[in-house]
């Protein structure tokens, strides 16, 4: 399958460059795949499109402030993003700005001294102790905002609170489980109130998730591996609702990828470690019978997961129906409810 055939035009100004006013605000484009049909709600319609007994799954993963600026000795200015920590104070990163390949760059953030070098086609950042490296991201770090998202003049600030869930709780991700942004503490409640039980897995972002597909055939792609844990109690909780014939609502591509490693092998995945599973077109889903979804990239591994629950055809269908309609896309932007 080739990736150009996920491509599609969008006007630059359906990309959403700040948060709804409210969370409940954002629109939702409801997709009935057995029906082949649609409706255009509010987000805060989505409690009428869950049952009794269902389960939903969010994704508690926390994003922490991972971007970075450095210093080199001759001035220049480095942008650098963490990726994951290494141990004793290094963490993997990418970084913007500097072209030297070879030996280690001394470089300052802040007053804090660093290390920066290249090691088996990677960046890492070493600060003097662990210790050290939480203060620097604790007190000038930034939140990991997107490359679309582009403001003047603008210092970030309200991005500490919008660019995470309400039920943000395990920092680690360098990208926010977005589908997530559209609940409210009061939404979650009323749901609850309906008789469905939200639970909750853990998926660190990385850059797997956010990384564009460049192979030309989509079987060529390889994600990199990201951190998932999912506890015995809701393994075994998400197990007999669908026993029972009950569905499970994933909230969030990171959450359907979490679900479908650990029922992957028969139902005997492990509850927690890494995974690097790829969803595509053609996969058969275990674990996920509905999913609440933003709007993703051209190209995105995202994007080829929802195109592999709801079929292609139907996603392209429903993303024209979307551009037609002004919604707003990408992390920021609108959702979907597909059933």
């Amino acid at each position: 399958m080739r990736v150009e055939e996920f491509d599609y035009d969008l006007p630059r100004e359906m990309i959403a460059q700040h948060p709804s006013s409210d969370r409940e605000a954002s629109r939702l484009l409801v997709c009935d795949r057995s029906q082949g049909t649609t409706e255009h709600r509010c987000f805060s319609d989505v409690a009428d499109f869950l049952r009794e007994g269902d389960v939903l799954v969010v994704n508690d993963s926390k994003v922490f402030p991972a971007r970075l600026t450095a210093l080199k000795k001759t001035g220049g200015r480095l942008d650098i993003l963490l990726v994951r920590p290494i141990g004793g104070g290094t963490w993997e990163c990418l970084a913007k700005g500097v072209n030297k390949t070879g030996d280690a760059v001394p470089v300052t953030v802040g007053d804090h001294p660093a290390i920066l070098a290249r090691s088996n086609g990677s960046w890492t950042i070493s600060f003097n102790s662990s210790g050290e490296g939480d203060e620097v991201i604790g007190s000038m770090g930034r939140m990991p905002l997107p490359p679309y998202i582009k403001r003047n003049g603008d210092d970030g600030a309200a991005d500490f609170d919008r660019y995470q869930t309400v039920y943000a709780e395990k920092a680690g991700s360098i990208a926010a489980p977005t589908a997530g942004f559209h609940f409210s503490r009061g939404l979650l409640e009323k749901i609850r109130a309906q008789g469905v039980d939200i639970v909750t897995v853990t998926l660190h972002i990385g850059i797997g998730t956010f990384s564009l597909i460049r192979a030309g055939q989509l079987e060529e792609h390889h994600m990199h591996a990201e951190r998932y844990e999912l506890d015995e109690a809701s393994k075994g909780l998400i197990r007999t609702a669908r026993q029972e014939g009950r569905r499970v609502v994933a909230c969030g591509t990171s959450s359907v990828r979490t679900l479908e490693t650990v029922f992957g092998n028969n139902g005997n995945g492990a509850l927690h470690g890494e995974t690097d599973l790829f969803i595509y077109p053609g996969y058969r889903f275990k674990a996920v019978d509905a999913l609440i979804t933003n709007f993703h990239l051209p190209r995105s591994t995202p994007l080829m997961l929802v195109a592999a629950f709801m079929g292609a055809e139907r996603l392209r269908k429903a993303y024209r129906e979307a551009i037609g309609e002004g919604y707003r896309f990408y992390s920021y932007g609108d959702a979907m409810f597909i059933s």
